[in-house]
């Protein structure tokens, strides 16, 4: 079974540090906890994968502002981490009313020490318990993986090799089409009537079938989601309905085992398209700058003329495959010819525009991004014309400088012009073109000398006067 936020508390390791949680009277000790992890970086979060204990000394979130306190708590509480855990005392005498708000508005538990115990002491302590049970854990999934192997080397149907991982998660499960649409679905045996709001269910090899939609009504927070790609393009999703009564450490590590499984039974029952698996591959050559006859060769059977104007999106966002759906649906209901990949956190995107006017279509697509609909955490660069694909991996490389251009102009903002910390933002390449020519071609030191001699007479009264003429102006 999976290991507690309580029991963590309870550790002898960690309950000499008098642990409190925040917000008082809320119980946050069923939280599961994957990990103990120890940073005191403030932009941490892309590096983690949800589920952890996250331990803070307090030293650099004494000296951090309170928007960048408050914007460490949002974007864990966005990764998923269990609970963050923050020492006070010293340097931080409490934990800052205005986090502990925001803490509580975005759902995640954080928990006082309010004593000094060695991080390294704890970190061994509970990882030690946490590797034991992950072993565990990966002895059941590949049990679990080994069982839909079979089942598909037998030509099993989706549902019944589902029913083997709903089996052994003891937790609905659904695979779906990356548009939503159900492709299979099982739920464990023995699921009551009650919690079953479909059609009748029926025996398929220690698992049922739920019917068309997810399970409804079954406790135990949000669903695990996994992507399933073939030959590096999206053709599902499943979803994992874990209720509270089964261990949900174990679905996730089941649901990640079952992806090379998933993906071959897909390719048996749904194969991707010749446009698709070209476009992946199309892409793959712009991210490994392939020679231009090799982009030009895969292009026509992506959708692209080798010779069409096309640009290349570089995107980080906070549910990267949720954020391709849009983009990809905006695009196709536009009739514009595109092709995403996932590398890893960023998703990159080649779009073709027509021969005529492309100046104008590229600013009309600018805009029309900015409007995209929906609550998003997202940043869209979009990188400058080409001529072609054959020179698309030069577009990438300017998309992606003008998302370092960002970086740069956040880290240096004043408190007067803060960027916003959530939402859709979209950077275009030709915008920050100087500046990002500078981050190319000039070393920190050099561009700090150039502006100090074209600026000095500014800074200096500025810090004389302690005013924000810079700013102004």
């Amino acid at each position: 079974m999976s290991v507690f936020l309580g029991e963590i508390l309870a550790h002898p390791a960690l309950a000499a540090a008098d642990p409190v949680v925040h917000p008082r009277g809320v119980d946050a000790t069923s939280q599961p906890v994957r990990w103990v992890h120890s940073s005191e970086v403030l932009d941490i979060a892309p590096l983690l994968r949800g589920g952890e204990l996250l331990l803070c000394g307090g030293i650099t979130l004494a000296a951090a502002t309170p928007a960048k306190r408050e914007d460490y708590v949002r974007e864990l509480a966005q990764r998923g981490i269990a609970a963050l855990a923050i020492e006070t005392g010293g340097v931080l005498p409490e934990i800052p009313p205005a986090m502990l708000e925001k803490a509580a508005e975005v759902g995640l538990p954080v928990v006082e020490l309010r004593k000094v115990v060695p991080f390294v002491g704890v970190m061994q302590a509970i990882n030690s318990i946490l590797v034991s049970e992950s072993v565990g854990h990966l002895q059941q999934a590949d049990a679990a993986t080994r069982a839909m192997a079979a089942e598909l080397a037998h030509g099993a149907s989706l549902d019944k090799i589902l029913g083997v991982l709903a089996g052994t998660t003891g937790s609905p499960v659904r695979l779906t089409s990356p548009w939503g649409v159900t492709m299979g679905s099982a739920v464990p045996a023995g699921w009551g009537a009650a919690d079953e709001p479909t059609d009748e269910p029926t025996d398929d090899g220690g698992a049922e079938v739920p019917g068309d939609g997810m399970v409804s009504g079954v406790a135990g927070g949000a669903p695990i989601v996994v992507d399933i790609p073939v030959r590096g393009v999206l053709m599902g999703r499943l979803e994992v309905q874990v209720p509270d009564t089964a261990d949900r450490a174990l679905a996730q590590v089941a649901g990640e085992r079952a992806v090379d499984i998933l993906g071959l039974a897909l390719l048996q029952h749904t194969p991707p398209g010749l446009p698709a698996l070209a476009g992946a591959e199309l892409m793959r050559g712009v991210l490994n700058s392939a020679p231009e006859w090799r982009l030009e060769q895969l292009a026509p059977a992506a959708g692209f003329p080798v010779d069409s104007p096309a640009l290349v999106a570089a995107i980080n966002a906070a549910s990267p495959q949720e954020l391709r759906g849009a983009v990809e649906s905006f695009l196709s209901s536009r009739r514009i010819p595109c092709a995403a990949y996932l590398d890893d956190a960023e998703l990159v995107v080649m779009i073709g525009l027509p021969c005529t006017e492309t100046a104008g279509e590229r600013r009309t697509l600018v805009e029309s991004l900015r409007g995209l609909e929906g609550d998003r955490d997202a940043v869209i660069a979009v990188g400058p014309l080409v001529r072609g694909v054959g020179e698309a991996a030069w577009s990438l490389g300017e998309a992606r400088r003008a998302l370092e251009v960002r970086q740069v102009r956040r880290r240096n903002a004043s408190a007067r012009r803060r960027y916003p910390a959530r939402g859709l933002v979209v950077v275009d390449a030709e915008d920050v073109a100087v500046e990002s020519l500078a981050l190319t071609c000039l070393d920190a030191s050099a561009r700090e000398a150039f502006v100090n001699r074209q600026l000095r007479a500014v800074l200096e009264h500025d810090a004389r006067r302690q005013s924000q003429l810079l700013e102004t102006l």
